[in-house]
């Protein structure tokens, strides 16, 4: 590997070099930041507030969808993360970076990293709205909330970079993302139980690696779970590690 002919500061410049480019990316597009909390209000506001009259375990529908809503927002953003791989594809920008003496493991984790660091700025934002909106914080654990979500987002957009390292097009990506990404959303239980799923469709939520996602959100904020906590971290760690092999190994032989 390329890695083992360069020192290891260089290998670390080049990923911190990376990981740089893609946040300042992220601030510098207003478009994109915006629209990264748009839709999220849209659910706290507009439909937590209109079931506010449901409980679930106590909690106020509002309160039951936080967590979700979380996911959703960097979720959509870390698997997205794949259709600015293909734009720099077009515009050649990614030729230009893959000319360099680094490996393209390391270009890799710089770029995931990155969408991790993103998620948790995110995530901070809206904890600041929903505190705002009153929320029921009472039993949340913030750093347990964000080691969740860093990993988590890692895992997501290394499945973004996945996909993104088979597609030509931005619009490709855009309606295979859509397509891969809105079943696994809502078949998550992020914005109701699945126990409460009828047969057919609690199998599948079951069989979704981001319920369990969705649950280890919803306890590290409310104290409440579905399956077990250490099942669920079980099911992060298998899921990540899958994604970080399968991105790594598409990102390497991604041809240009």
């Amino acid at each position: 590997m390329k890695i083992l002919n360069l020192d290891f500061f260089q290998s670390f410049r080049g990923f911190y070099a990376i990981a740089f480019r893609e946040i300042t990316v992220f601030f510098r597009e207003k478009p994109r930041f915006i629209s990264s909390f748009i839709g999220p209000i849209i659910w706290l506001v507009l439909f937590g507030a209109g079931f506010s009259f449901n409980k679930f375990n106590g909690f106020s529908y509002q309160d039951f969808i936080f967590p979700g809503i979380l996911l959703q927002t960097f979720m959509f953003s870390s698997i997205f993360y794949g259709a600015y791989l293909v734009w720099d594809k077009k515009i050649d920008i990614l030729k230009a970076i893959l000319v360099s003496p680094l490996d393209r493991k390391i270009i890799f984790a710089g770029k995931a990293f990155s969408s991790s660091i993103i998620a948790i700025f995110e995530v901070i934002v809206l904890l600041i709205f929903g505190y705002i909106l009153g929320i029921n914080f009472e039993k949340i654990n913030i750093a347990l909330l964000l080691f969740i979500v860093f990993f988590a987002s890692l895992a997501l957009a290394a499945i973004g970079l996945s996909i993104g390292s088979l597609m030509e097009s931005p619009e490709g990506f855009q309606l295979l993302g859509s397509v891969f990404l809105f079943p696994l959303f809502f078949l998550s239980g992020a914005l109701f139980d699945i126990n409460n799923l009828p047969g057919f469709l609690s199998i599948l939520a079951r069989l979704n690696p981001i319920s369990y996602i969705v649950d280890l959100l919803r306890w590290s904020i409310l104290g409440i779970h579905t399956f077990d906590i250490l099942f669920d971290f079980e099911i992060l760690g298998i899921f990540l590690i899958f994604s970080l092999l399968l991105g790594s190994r598409l990102f390497e032989n991604m041809k240009l």
